[in-house]
């Protein structure tokens, strides 16, 4: 599951959203042939352009002429989700559930600002489509390599979310921003505009999806190692490639493992100290996984075998002197 919140420094989010919305309805231009997906949220699923640009532009009040209007925020889950989808609710199933879903992320976006009033959402003014298609851009590995065409609709299942959220609340009073960094360091920063979490917010999409739908996720499917394996640093890549070896083979631990890859994401574990997991049963007893981490030069403790060596060494040549 890819879930993504358009930085405001890439995205034309300053003013009016009519642009956005306008380019939003490209597939009902160009897809004559299928019935025009409308827009939707918590409300309703017959919405017009034409209200969701008015209602986003009319909730600005107070908002400075260089502060973000409005966020864009992408729900994509994988070819692999989606086929699972349609196995669990057809073809025409897969959709109104992705809508069910999105709801509910909105719901966890809500409650990451953790400001009182903000708790769900009905509490947001946003708008959501579905759309059935990706095209190839020129970033593409394809379209640098000459074997796709800028343009180009992408192969296989396609089917995402594209949601239009508004800075302001549905009350038109509160500023919402999920590009706040302070985490809580600035108290009065985060007071004005939430504390929030992007990483927390990915993370519980993934999980939302997973309990919602009850779908089985592999550990190297997760967020956690997707962003171990780009972002951690070399104690992080030791440990998580540890409790990959260690629990490969046992699917009846894929849920610890992947609570533990979170915990390692977080950088949770410092030293080899704190390496013994319990990760579940096994034939009537627990299976135990020492998880300590490779040895990394300037990132850990020294370990314990050459600290013996060198303090047999020292008796050594105490003796000698005697």
């Amino acid at each position: 599951m890819y879930i993504n919140i358009t930085d405001s420094a890439t995205a034309n989010n300053k003013g009016s959203s009519g642009a956005l919305v306008n380019y939003l309805e490209k597939e009902n231009k160009v897809a004559a042939q299928q019935k025009p997906e409308n827009w939707f949220n918590h409300l309703r699923q017959d919405i017009e352009p034409y209200e969701v640009s008015r209602s986003l532009d009319s909730n600005v009040t107070k908002l400075c002429r260089d502060d973000a209007k409005f966020f864009l925020i992408n729900i994509s889950p994988s070819q692999k989700e989606l086929r699972y989808l349609q196995e669990q609710f057809g073809e025409e199933g897969v959709k109104s559930h992705l809508k069910a879903y999105t709801e509910k992320v909105m719901d966890e976006y809500a409650k990451n600002f953790k400001r009182p009033g903000i708790n769900s959402a009905s509490d947001l003014l946003w708008f959501a489509k579905v759309e059935h298609y990706r095209y190839y851009g020129h970033k593409d590995k394809e379209v640098l390599e000459g074997t796709k065409k800028r343009g180009e609709r992408k192969e296989g299942e396609q089917m995402h979310i594209q949601v239009i959220v508004s800075r302001k609340d549905r009350t038109n009073k509160l500023k919402l921003s999920p590009m706040n960094t302070s985490k809580g360091k600035n108290a009065e920063h985060s007071k004005k505009l939430g504390q929030f979490n992007r990483v927390a917010f990915k993370q519980s999409g993934e999980g939302l999806f997973d309990q919602l739908f009850g779908f089985e996720r592999n550990l190297k499917d997760t967020m956690a190692y997707a962003n171990i394996l780009k972002n951690a640093n070399l104690l992080q890549r030791g440990q998580l490639d540890r409790l990959v070896h260690r629990t490969t083979g046992y699917p009846a631990f894929q849920k610890e493992a992947k609570g533990l890859a979170t915990e390692i994401r977080n950088d949770h574990y410092k030293s080899t100290d704190q390496g013994n997991f319990n990760i579940g049963t096994l034939i009537g007893g627990f299976l135990e996984v020492l998880f300590e981490t490779p040895f990394v030069p300037g990132a850990g403790e020294i370990p314990d075998e050459p600290a013996k060596r060198k303090k047999k060494k020292k008796r050594q040549d105490q003796g000698m002197h005697l």
